[in-house]
């Protein structure tokens, strides 16, 4: 199993044909630099389709999900362009469920 202690998601779309080398550029380009044990997320321009690399520590892990029906609920440029999820978000943005409505953000409060 492949530890993940925190993961990012780049606001920027990525071309899906890109390979471990280019998203690690993007990775770095980013956030500055790859840390072991994080994951970064990028979705295509549709975000119908995710890419996950993870750096374990030892090497690197790129990984790919499709969605056959709809899209993956994606952050906006507003947010800035990274945002920290928590382990709850990532596995609702992972099925395609809206993450942003989980944990502290789905905190109702009086203004």
């Amino acid at each position: 199993m492949i530890r993940i202690d925190e993961a990012w998601l780049a606001v920027e779309p990525l071309d899906m044909r890109a390979g471990t080398d280019t998203a690690l550029a993007r990775v770095v380009s980013v956030f500055g630099h790859a840390r072991a044990h994080h994951a970064y997320l990028f979705a295509n321009k549709r975000a119908n389709r995710m890419k996950v690399l993870v750096h374990d520590g030892f090497g690197l892990w790129l990984c790919a999900r499709r969605l056959y029906r709809g899209q993956f609920v994606w952050a906006t440029a507003e947010s800035g362009p990274k945002v920290s999820l928590s382990d709850e978000q990532l596995s609702a943005l992972v099925v395609g469920l809206p993450w942003q409505r989980l944990g502290d953000l789905a905190t109702i409060r009086v203004l």
